[in-house]
Parts: structure tokens; C-alpha cells; sequence
């Protein structure tokens, strides 16, 4: 941060978010540049909360036009056709944020995201990205992992009424407090493919079923060609073909990975609103202690399912060999 002082029009406008997290926290916020890419509801959800909060810009790359199916869940979607005729999600979500924060500069980056170079990236502190190919999170992932500073990478993906989030923060160090002093902590994140490549039987035996299900979905939409999202219920028996196949490659048992569960995130393909918020709110407070460098980050899993109304945190990182 360049230690600029926030002006007189951000004090007054953000005082209360600077009576709980200081005025050096907001500093950081305003200072910061956020790239978003694929504009869900719950993506939606996370703008809004993070314009509100005062970032200092924020940039959308979603190209595809606005469907009925987006509509139901995205509220920056006026349901005004007139409104979106013509334009990319990314325009019209744009358009709409912008009002809910004329301090926050929110602007539209056209075009692949899979294909913009390393340096793209470093103009960014934070990289969050939704609806996207298991390959093309690894390959954004490996690009912000490359650069020289650290840029806070997240993906973010919500089934019907379950969601997850993953978390990558390379080598992080932050301060929290204990008791009456502060604390200097640090902590480092795998990268995602990394974390996905951890064996399962590796893992906790008390590890959320909802790992392993949208690991299969992944896997499966990945092998199929599919673009996330278009697996239904008619895709179940070659869902369930693969997660026997996968179990069996990783000595667990089937019952790890519930029928029940996996027709639950086909027939859910659409975002629930309710569920949108909570994930958004989630993901809007990780980033904000992320840039702000306060309090304990999420590492690096949480999953959301609205059934039991819990919400796990969940650590998948290779087992560190016993010395």
C-alpha cells in the first residue's frame, strides 16, 4: 500500500466500518483493485458487499448474455429487458453496482480469461472467479502464483442449496488479536491443484461429503466436455459410475459420497438467493481480511449446504511427513 491517508468524504462515508476494523484496514480497502470473473448470483452477492465496503475498484469479466436462468438469481439483473438488450452479464452487472458505490470504480474487461498473460493478474490484489472449467482454475490459479507479490486467489461455486469456496493466499501473514496484545501469524495455502491432487484416503475421515461430491461433478463436467453447470439428473448414472471408479481409485467408500447428495447438486444446478447471500457474504468478509491483513483467514475449503444449515471449514493440504 502506498500509505496515502483516506480523504474526508471516505471518512465520513465508511466511519463505521472503520470503528471495527480501523482506519489502516480501510486505508488498504480503498487502495485496493479486485478482478471478478463469472457473474452468478452468488458472485453478485460478493460485489455488492465488497463495493459497499469500499474497495477501490473492482473489474468484471463475463461475456455471455443475460439468460433466464441468470435472472433468477442475480439481483443486479433489472428485469427490464430494455435494460439489458445488447449487453454482456459483466455490462449490465456493472452498470447496476456502480450505483450502490459512485467511490468504487467497477469496470468490464472483455474477452477469454483463460487466455490473459501473467501480468494481467498483478495489477490485482485479489483474483475471484465462478462458473469455470476445473481447468481453467488451475491454470488462473498457476498464473497469480507466479507473480512476484502475492494475489489473493478464490473460486467460488454454488449448486442448488449447497456451496463452496476454495481459498489460496500463498505465503500469508497477518495479525489477530489474543487477549489484550496483538499476535503476528503466518500461514501458507497450496495451490488448488495442489489441494484437489491430495489423495482422499489421505484425508480426515470426518472430511464434508460435499468435497468428494463436487469433486466427482468436476470431474465428471471435465471429462464430458461440459461447461459448468450443464450436468442434470439425467447425467446420474455416469455421475455414479465415476464416483465408484474414483472411490475405488482411492480406496473410500462409496457411502462417503451419497446418492442422495450428488442427485441433490444435479437436480440443484440453479443458484438458490438465500443461499447466494450466505455465500457471498462469506467470501466478501474472506477477502476483506485478506487485503486488510486482520483476523483469520479461511483455509483453505468452506462448504455451505442449506439441508442441515452448517458451514464447514474445511483444511485439504498433503499430510506434513511425521519427523
Amino acid at each position: 500500500m502506498n500509505g496515502e491517508e483516506l480523504t474526508e468524504q471516505e471518512t465520513a462515508l465508511y466511519d463505521r466500518q472503520i470503528r471495527v476494523w480501523g482506519a489502516d484496514a480501510q486505508r488498504r480497502l480503498s487502495k485496493s483493485h479486485i478482478l471478478v470473473y463469472g457473474m452468478k448470483g452468488t458472485v453478485a452477492e460478493f460485489c455488492k458487499n465488497i463495493v459497499l465496503a469500499g474497495v477501490g475498484s473492482v473489474t468484471l469479466v463475463d461475456d455471455r448474455e443475460v439468460t433466464e436462468e441468470a435472472l433468477s438469481a442475480n439481483f443486479l439483473i433489472l428485469p427490464d429487458e430494455n435494460l439489458y438488450h445488447g449487453k454482456t452479464l459483466a455490462e449490465v452487472c456493472c452498470d447496476s453496482l456502480k450505483e450502490f458505490n459512485p467511490m468504487v470504480h467497477v469496470s468490464v474487461e472483455k474477452g477469454d480469461i483463460s487466455t490473459f498473460g501473467v501480468e494481467f493478474f498483478g495489477k490485482f490484489d485479489a483474483v475471484v472467479i465462478s462458473c469455470c472449467s476445473l481447468a481453467k482454475k488451475k491454470l488462473i490459479n498457476q498464473k497469480c502464483r507466479k507473480l512476484p507479490k502475492r494475489v489473493a486467489f478464490y473460486t467460488v461455486d454454488c449448486r442448488g442449496s449447497c456451496g463452496e469456496i476454495f481459498v489460496d493466499l500463498k505465503d500469508y501473514k497477518y495479525s489477530k488479536k489474543k487477549l489484550e496484545e496483538t499476535v503476528e501469524c503466518q500461514l501458507e495455502f497450496p495451490s488448488f491443484e495442489d489441494t484437489i491432487s491430495v489423495p482422499w484416503k489421505a484425508l480426515p475421515k470426518r472430511v464434508s461429503k460435499l468435497y468428494f461430491a463436487m469433486r466427482v461433478i468436476d470431474q465428471f463436467e471435465d471429462a464430458e466436455g461440459r461447461n459448468p453447470g450443464e450436468t442434470s439428473i439425467a447425467d446420474l448414472p455416469g455421475v455414479l459410475k465415476l464416483r465408484r471408479e474414483l472411490c475405488e481409485t482411492n480406496s473410500v467408500n462409496d457411502s462417503q459420497i451419497p446418492d442422495a447428495l450428488l442427485e441433490r447438486l444435479l437436480i440443484g444446478t440453479s443458484e438458490y438467493p438465500p443461499v447466494c447471500a450466505i455465500i457471498g457474504g462469506i467470501l466478501g468478509q474472506e477477502v476483506i481480511k485478506a487485503i486488510s491483513g486482520k483476523g483469520d483467514p479461511l483455509k483453505n475449503f468452506f462448504f455451505f449446504d442449506a439441508m442441515d444449515g452448517k458451514g464447514l471449514i474445511e483444511d485439504i493440504s498433503e499430510p506434513k511427513p511425521v519427523s
